[in-house]
Formats: C-alpha cells, sequence, structure tokens
C-alpha cells in the first residue's frame, strides 16, 4: 500500500506502526449548520482510505472528532436559540446538526458502521488535562483572556514549527491570536483555553490558582481526543488541505512538545479542494451546495459519491452540473448492471482478474478514477455469471455504491415479464406493448434481447 505523505511530499509504502491495525485520525465537521460537498468530497476520500487499508486484509481504527463548541457553534446557538441557557443552546443545536451529518454522510455511502465519532464536549478533563501539562512545562502561558501555546517555547525545545510546510522566523508572528479562524500568511500564539465571555458556554478551569472558567480552543480537542482514542504516535492523520495550517501544524505542536519523538501521526494525507463551477464556493457566488441542495435538483446522493471518486483525492474537482448529471448517468448504467444478477447466469470468467486490476490501483494512493474503469469494460458488454454476485459485494466493499444491495421484482413482475414474453413468441405485439407499459408504470423498464428480455428499474 502507497499513500501520498504530506510530511515528507513523498508517496510512500505504508505500514502500520503495530501490527496489523491500522489507527486513522480525521477532522471532521464544525456542527453548526449542513456540511457543503467540498466536505463531503474529503469525507468520500478517507472513508476510500479506509476501504482499502480494510481490502488489503488490515484492520482499522477509524476516529472523527465533532466540534461541537468553537466561535461558528456558540454564535450559531446564540442565533438561533436565544431563550436558552448557552450550554443548552449550544447543545441542542449541535444536537440537530450532528443528527444531519450522520444521515448526509449515510446518505452518500460512507461507512458510518466503521467510524466512531467523538464530540469535543465529551472530552472537556482529557483537554484540560493537556492545558495543565503544557502550562507545567513551560509550553503554555496564561493571559487575562485564557491560555496559549508558546511557538517560541516550542521551537526552543529543539523541534520544528512548520513540519507540513515550511514557516520562517520572518513570517512568524509573536502575537496572540484568541478567535478561532485566522490570517493563514503568518503564525501566531493560538488559544488553548478561552476565559468565558457573556452568555458563552463554560467549564470550571483552575490553573495555579487563576480562575480560568471557559471553553477550549479549537485546535486542542483533536489532540486530546487523538491521544485518547489512539494513543500517540498513530499511523493517517486526515483532512482537507484547508487544514494544513494552521490547524494540523498546531495539532503537531500541542501534541508533541512533551515528547521525546516530534512525531505525532506518521503519515498526514490531505485531500484536495472542491470547486465548483471553476470557483471556490461563496454563498455570494450562489455556488454553495449542500446534499439537500443537489436532491432537490433532482440528483442521487450516490451520484455525488461516485463523481467524487472518479477524481483522484489529491487533486483539484471541478463540481458542475454537467458533471454530476453524467455521474448521475453512470450510477443508473452501473444499477442496471447490477440487476442483471437476477436475471440470467451466462459464465463470464473475468471477475478474479478484473478483482485484481482493481486492488491493484486503489493501493496506489487510493486511485478510484482507475480502480472505477478497470471495471467498466464489464458494464458495457453486460457481464454477468456465477461469481457475480460476490464481485458487487466486492465493488461494494471497495467503492459503497450499494450495487450488491439492490432488489429482485416481485414475483407478479415476473409472471408479467412470462406473459410478455409468451406475447412476444406469438407474434401479439400489442398485447406485448400493453405489458411492457404496465411494467413501466411499476417502474421497470423491459428491453428486447436475443431470445430473452433483460429489465431494469426507471430512472
Amino acid at each position: 500500500m502507497r499513500i501520498h505523505n504530506s510530511l515528507t511530499k513523498k508517496t510512500e509504502e505504508f505500514k502500520p506502526l503495530v501490527d496489523e491495525t491500522v489507527r486513522i485520525y480525521s477532522c471532521g465537521p464544525t456542527v453548526y449548520d449542513h456540511i457543503h460537498i467540498g466536505n463531503l468530497f474529503s469525507f468520500i476520500a478517507v472513508d476510500s482510505l479506509r476501504r482499502t487499508l480494510q481490502a488489503t486484509g488490515l484492520d482499522v481504527k477509524h476516529v472523527m472528532n465533532l466540534t461541537d463548541v468553537d466561535d461558528k457553534t456558540i454564535k450559531a446557538a446564540k442565533l438561533k436559540y436565544p431563550d436558552l441557557a448557552p450550554l443548552e443552546a449550544l447543545k441542542k443545536l449541535t444536537d440537530e446538526y450532528i443528527e444531519i451529518f450522520k444521515c448526509d454522510m449515510a446518505e452518500i455511502g460512507n461507512d458510518m458502521s466503521s467510524l466512531e465519532l467523538v464530540r469535543a464536549t465529551d472530552c472537556i478533563d482529557e483537554m484540560k488535562q493537556l492545558i495543565s501539562k503544557l502550562h507545567a512545562a513551560g509550553f503554555a502561558y496564561a493571559t487575562d483572556d485564557g491560555v496559549y501555546f508558546s511557538i517560541e517555547k516550542y521551537r526552543q525545545s529543539g523541534k520544528t514549527y512548520g513540519q507540513l510546510l515550511e514557516l520562517t522566523e520572518q513570517n512568524t508572528s509573536v502575537s496572540r491570536i484568541s478567535n478561532d479562524e485566522y490570517d493563514k500568511d503568518s503564525t501566531h500564539d493560538f488559544a488553548l483555553w478561552k476565559k468565558q465571555k457573556d452568555g458563552e458556554p463554560a467549564w470550571a478551569f483552575e490553573l495555579d490558582g487563576q480562575d480560568l472558567t471557559g471553553r477550549p480552543g479549537w485546535h486542542i480537542e483533536c489532540s486530546a481526543m487523538s491521544q485518547m482514542k489512539l494513543d500517540q504516535p498513530f499511523d493517517i492523520h486526515t483532512g482537507g488541505v484547508d487544514l494544513i495550517f494552521p490547524h494540523h501544524e498546531n495539532e503537531i505542536a500541542q501534541s508533541t512538545a512533551l515528547t521525546e519523538s516530534p512525531v505525532y501521526a506518521t503519515v498526514f494525507a490531505h485531500s484536495e479542494h472542491l470547486l465548483v463551477d471553476g470557483r471556490k464556493m461563496s454563498k455570494s457566488l450562489s455556488n454553495f451546495y449542500t446534499l439537500s441542495d443537489i436532491k432537490k435538483k433532482g440528483f442521487d446522493s450516490l451520484a455525488v459519491r461516485l463523481l467524487c471518486l472518479q477524481g483522484h483525492y489529491r487533486n483539484q474537482l471541478n463540481f458542475t452540473h454537467t458533471g454530476i448529471e453524467a455521474a448521475q448517468n453512470r450510477l443508473h448504467d452501473l444499477q442496471a448492471w447490477a440487476d442483471l444478477v437476477w436475471q440470467y447466469e451466462a459464465q463470464d470468467d473475468n471477475f478474479d482478474e478484473v478483482k485484481k486490476q482493481i486492488i491493484g490501483h486503489l493501493i496506489d494512493d487510493v486511485n478510484t478514477p482507475q480502480a472505477i474503469a478497470a471495471f467498466s469494460g464489464l458494464v458495457s458488454r453486460g457481464a454477468c455469471g456465477v461469481k457475480m454476485k460476490d464481485f458487487l459485494e466486492f465493488l461494494d466493499d471497495c467503492f459503497g455504491l450499494g450495487l450488491s444491495k439492490r432488489q429482485d421484482i416481485t414475483d407478479a413482475q415476473r409472471v408479467t415479464l412470462k406473459q410478455r414474453q409468451a406475447a412476444r413468441d406469438n407474434k401479439d405485439f400489442d398485447e406485448s406493448d400493453k405489458l411492457r407499459e404496465d411494467l413501466k408504470q411499476q417502474g421497470i423498464e423491459v428491453k428486447d434481447a436475443e431470445n430473452t428480455q433483460i429489465w431494469s428499474r426507471t430512472t
């Protein structure tokens, strides 16, 4: 298995640190609103990585955080539930969007049973413990508005701040930054903990006798969660390229400040941006889409997944109406082909060979476009056979498109098909056409082939 590592800027052979279990940590959503299709591209990418690792016979422990306390969630909770107490409003808002996130993930084919979701607010104690240790060791300092991580002290300890990208003294500011989003052109000491402001939720915290009742900063949650769930170092850290700096760089610093080793995770795997009509998504440009928006336009959720899989995760993907329409048509072709498993069993011996080709592409840095192309020939010629059911299950394990989960037609519909075949054999084409229309009204399309009929579901 080869994976591109953002730490080394190379595509490298990957081996688990311990035994045959791969430990993956993924940065998840900030649950204050619907996630957009750019988020989905990143989450589909890591789901594909996990599927590939499992296809090679490895076990995977996969953890993803849910940011349910930060500037955005607090602001949104105040606006939506102004009459509730701050913590109650925050929980009500984030509970709602966590459930929506889970539904979106399941609809696009991500395997939620293989993913452990962890809320930031369930790990407050672990964050406070880590902050206290950093403070005791001199890597953090308290101010009148919170606790900050000292980049200077980290560098003085002999470690590198800038493992994922080059950062120099010239573009490093000695100032502090307290908000959760900031200018990415320069580095700053960043907030580990923020003292409570009016109307904000808060948790008790005391450091050297100073009352710091408040809430965590954005970056500290990932360090605390990954250490708690996966130990350190772990195998793979994933996220979009927009998280490389400052988020992942700050994670590395606060996670390795107290250890001899500078290694937080051995591999950082980053997915590229998804563009819409060649531009970054923006509500002001009216090109900001959620999964719900796409479905309202008549597109299948799995068409979004297929569109993403047709592009490599390290290349920018351009989302267009033409592109999603083509992906939907291709999905329907795949589904119609999968339905052949219920219809006939002409022998085809290519399935095992194509499996090898698919795995070969996937283990080469999760090359999903080439992996999908590897079985396109089977689809175009309508290949079927005694091994097809097993092959469809294999495809679902690799790609999550639900092809093995499709259902056979009903017994009554099979009777209608036999009646129609009999009408054709008797050259009663009026009756044949009538029965074809009856099936179409039930969502079953019928095509005539030599000495048989092939059915598929209407789109």
